[in-house]
């Protein structure tokens, strides 16, 4: 994703601040989706993507090299999105509006620290 009129910020230069949530929420029509993409069963996905937490289901999660952990679908090399055209609905919506303020933050460390490659972490690993 780049930067447009409508958005104020740009995904691409984020090392995957939003995949590092702890809870991220799927649907019943995120875990079909998933499904058909993976070209899996509505089953396996639920057993090995997913974890349960009360009533609600969220994908599960795997250790980073920046982050605590991410999705289980981040690709941490490319540090993107592994599913992007399949992504749950709260993804789809992320960040809500049309500035991210992870992105403003990394924006401004960057800047203050002179190196478009710095990594703020906004909490110690």
């Amino acid at each position: 994703m780049s930067t447009t009129k409508k958005d104020e910020y740009d995904c691409s230069k984020c090392p995957g601040w939003c995949c590092s949530y702890e809870r991220i929420p799927v649907t019943s029509e995120d875990i079909k989706r998933l499904a058909r993409h993976l070209e899996g069963e509505i089953e396996d996905v639920r057993e090995h993507c997913l974890d349960k937490h009360g009533d609600y289901l969220y994908l599960r999660h795997k250790k980073d090299t920046i982050f605590k952990s991410t999705c289980v679908f981040f690709d941490r090399v490319e540090r993107r999105c592994g599913v992007y055209e399949a992504r749950p609905w709260v993804c789809r919506k992320f960040p809500w509006s049309k500035r991210c303020g992870y992105y403003d933050f990394i924006k401004f460390e960057r800047e203050m620290m002179g190196d478009d490659e710095f990594i703020p972490l906004p909490y110690p690993k």
